[in-house]
């Protein structure tokens, strides 16, 4: 299958807020307010989807309302991209409901993380569509550290050009949006080299949990040739990540992965580098290939956003690590 890449944003281009996880009755007014601000700064216009705020017994909406705001959004000529409210547990629910004809025929930015991964997964699997792993909208009503989020964001869905990616120089591990002042920033440690080697393939993963909701499915990308991005939140203990881990490397087509890249870890994990040498040190299936970890991506801040089923290279070794994105 073909890789399609979706036009790139432009200013005035106008964005639609969907919910395929949870509802937006959950993001505070503050939060909503100023990620308006960010988007409208970025010269975006929004809309948002008819069942945005529907919130069941699990604070999301029924699987027809959410497959209906997804089509709703692709259908539209004047929608140019796709941005979700927030993550969640339940988008994978929505995979056999949709119409990947016509979500395949209207290629456009759909950019989210977490439980979105389910949607990205799916998408690169039936249409080969490019989709991103990036910010939600209420990621844009962060009101202080976004500078690099918001940087990358626009180099991504904006920009044409090759991507360089760089550590950031602090982040945070906080729930910023119960109070937007009381933050402090940690010094970055860099990249975390654990695997020496040169790759370059495309682009596979996004929330590793989520992803190991779709082995055996017809929603799983080819894993052949690919270079995994893997990311996971705090409710993943090291023995968690590392049997999940696990599961995805004996995935059909996972013997011919081309290197590992693993976003940086939540605190409440009680990941360290010692205890993931330990674990990707373990894997017969990734000796000999680049494997780098500790990046800008997943459930801290800043945030890089990356393209799913896009093309990267990697090179680990002697002399550090690098990781160029060359297809977005």
């Amino acid at each position: 299958m073909d890789t399609v890449l979706p036009p790139k944003l432009r200013r005035g281009d106008l964005i639609r807020v969907i919910a395929p996880s949870l509802s937006r009755q959950l993001i505070p007014d503050e939060v909503r307010s100023i990620a308006d601000r960010r988007l409208a700064e970025l010269g975006l216009r929004l809309s948002f989807g008819d069942h945005v705020d529907e919130a069941d017994a699990f604070t999301s909406s029924s699987v027809a309302s959410r497959v209906a705001d997804l089509h709703a959004a692709f259908a539209d000529p004047e929608v140019a991209g796709i941005l979700t409210v927030i993550g969640g547990y339940n988008a994978n629910q929505l995979l056999p409901r949709l119409d990947w004809e016509l979500i395949g025929a209207h290629p456009k930015v759909l950019c989210g993380y977490s439980d979105i991964t389910a949607l990205q997964a799916g998408v690169l699997a039936r249409t080969g569509m490019v989709t991103y792993s990036g910010p939600h909208w209420s990621s844009f009503g962060m009101l202080r550290h976004l500078e690099d989020t918001l940087r990358w964001f626009a180099d991504c869905l904006f920009g044409d050009g090759p991507l360089e990616l760089a550590p950031a120089a602090t982040w945070t591990d906080d729930k910023w949006y119960l109070d937007q002042e009381a933050r402090e920033p940690r010094p970055n440690q860099g990249w975390w080299g654990l695997g020496e080697g040169e790759a370059s393939g495309r682009i596979v993963g996004g929330n590793l949990s989520t992803l190991s909701l779709l082995h055996g499915t017809p929603f799983m990308p080819d894993l052949g040739g690919a270079v995994l991005f893997v990311e996971d939140d705090f409710e993943s203990r090291p023995e968690q990540f590392d049997r999940v881990l696990t599961a995805l490397l004996q995935q059909p087509g996972a013997e011919r992965v081309a290197g590992l890249l693993i976003g940086r870890f939540q605190v409440a994990t009680g990941m360290t580098r010692e205890l993931l040498e330990l674990i990707v040190g373990s894997k017969p299936e990734l000796r000999g290939l680049p494997v780098v970890a500790n990046l800008d991506f997943g459930h801290t801040s800043p945030q890089i956003t990356f393209p799913v089923g896009g093309e990267v290279e990697v090179a680990a070794g002697g002399t550090g690590e690098s990781v160029r994105i060359t297809r977005h």
